[in-house]
C-alpha cells in the first residue's frame, strides 16, 4: 500500500488559458495508506481523468504524482504497482474462475501454494467459491464483475486498488450486497482503495473519506457526516440528500436576515458581514412553528407527498421553493394554506460566493 500525494492540473487541449480548458483545475490532495475513499460528482467533472492520473494511465500536464516519497508521474501502471477496476468486466473468458483470479498472481511468479491460498480467500469473500471450476464465459454479468473486483483484490502488495464505477454493470439487488463486501474486504485487507462513483449511496457507504468534485474542482473531502451537516460549497449542499438542500437568497443588514422580504433575527453567535448571501438548510432541519417565532417565516403549501416513512411537503417562501421532511406522527398541512418554518436555527449555513462562511 501507499501514501498518495497529487499536486496537478490536466487539460487535454493545448495551452489552455481559461478554467473551461481544463478536465481537472489545480489541486493539491494526499490519500493516506490504506485509505478508503471515493471520488464522487456529476458525469464529466474530472473524477475519472483524476483516477486515471494516479493510475498512470494519463500523466498530468501539470504537475506531478508521488508515492510514499517517489515521484512517479512518468511510470506506467505497472510500475507504480497498481490494480485497476473498469466499468464493464475485464477478464478472460476462456479461463475458468480460479484461473482468472489467479493470473495476476501467476504472472508475478508467486509460488502455487500461495496462489491457490489467496484465490481461495478473495473467492469466499466475494461468495465465488462454488464456482472457482466453472469457466467465465457462461457466467452472468454480474459475475463477471465479480471476477473483475476479485482480480483487482487478490494482489496484497499493491501500492492501491482503482475502482471506475465499478457496479454499473450490477444488477440493482446485489449493489448492496457487494458495497457491504467491499467495505468488509477493506476492513480485512487493510488496501488503499479509491473508487470512482456518480451515486451518492455508493461513495457514502463505501468510503471513509468522500472527495465531491464538480468542474474539475474538488470543493470538498471528508466523511459523510460532514458532507451532510457542513458543507463547505453549496453544490455539495445540493448533491448530497435527497432531496438536497434548500437555498434561499438573503440580505444582512447588522443582525438582521431579510429572506423574501420577511426580516428575521440573526442569533448573536452568528456574526455575518452585511451584505447578501445564500441561507441553506436541509430538509430534514426545517420544521413547523408557530407564527412570530424567532427566524421563522411563512410558506404557502403547494405539494405534500406521503412517501412512507415520512411526507415530503413543498411550499413557497416568496418566490423560491423550499422542500420540508415532515416525521410520520405530524398531521401535514392542506395544499394552499399558510405555515410558519424555521429557517434560522443551529443548522442553518451560510454561503457568500458559493462557499461556506465559517
Amino acid at each position: 500500500m501507499a501514501r498518495i500525494e497529487l499536486d496537478l492540473a490536466h487539460a487535454y487541449r493545448p495551452n489552455p488559458t481559461q478554467d473551461s480548458d481544463y478536465a481537472l483545475l489545480p489541486l493539491k490532495m494526499t490519500f493516506e495508506d490504506g485509505g478508503a475513499y471515493a471520488l464522487l460528482g456529476p458525469s464529466g467533472c474530472g473524477k475519472s481523468t483524476l483516477l486515471n492520473i494516479t493510475s498512470g494511465l494519463v500523466a498530468p500536464s501539470h504537475g506531478k504524482v508521488v508515492f510514499d516519497g517517489r515521484d512517479v508521474t512518468h511510470l506506467s501502471p505497472q510500475d507504480r504497482n497498481i490494480a485497476q477496476v473498469f466499468q464493464f468486466p475485464v477478464i478472460y473468458d476462456t479461463m475458468t474462475v480460479a484461473e482468472n483470479l489467479a493470473f495476476p498472481l501467476r504472472n508475478r511468479k508467486v509460488p502455487e501454494q500461495q496462489i491457490r491460498k489467496r484465490v481461495g480467500e478473495i473467492a469466499e469473500m466475494l461468495e465465488m467459491s462454488g464456482q472457482l471450476n466453472q469457466r467465465a464465459a457462461g457466467l452472468s454479468a454480474d459475475a463477471k464483475q465479480k471476477i473483475s473486483l476479485g482480480r483487482g483484490l487478490v494482489r496484497s502488495d499493491v501500492s492501491a486498488v482503482l475502482f471506475d464505477e465499478p457496479l454499473t454493470v450490477i444488477d440493482p439487488h446485489l449493489k448492496w450486497q457487494l458495497r457491504r463486501k467491499l467495505k468488509q474486504i477493506h476492513h480485512e485487507l487493510k488496501l488503499t482503495l479509491i473508487y470512482v462513483t456518480h451515486d451518492q449511496v455508493e461513495a457514502l457507504t463505501f468510503a471513509d473519506q468522500v472527495v465531491v468534485m464538480t468542474r474539475g474542482r474538488a470543493v470538498q473531502v471528508g466523511p459523510a457526516d460532514a458532507l451532510f451537516e457542513r458543507p463547505q460549497h453549496t453544490f455539495v449542499g445540493h448533491f448530497i440528500g435527497s432531496p438536497g438542500m434548500n437555498f434561499l437568497p438573503a440580505t444582512v443588514t447588522g443582525q438582521t436576515l431579510s429572506v423574501a422580504g420577511q426580516v428575521l433575527p440573526l442569533p448573536a453567535a452568528t456574526p455575518l458581514a452585511p451584505g447578501p448571501l445564500k441561507l441553506g438548510v436541509r430538509p430534514e432541519y426545517l420544521s413547523m412553528c408557530d407564527p412570530g417565532s424567532a427566524g421563522a417565516v411563512s410558506a404557502k403549501v403547494i405539494r405534500v407527498q406521503d412517501i412512507g416513512t415520512y411526507s415530503m411537503l413543498t411550499a413557497m417562501v416568496g418566490e423560491h421553493v423550499v422542500k420540508v421532511r415532515l416525521s410520520p406522527e405530524l398531521v401535514a398541512p392542506l395544499v394552499g394554506s399558510t405555515v410558519y418554518l424555521q429557517l434560522v436555527g443551529p443548522h442553518s449555513c451560510y454561503y457568500v460566493n458559493e462557499e461556506l462562511v465559517p
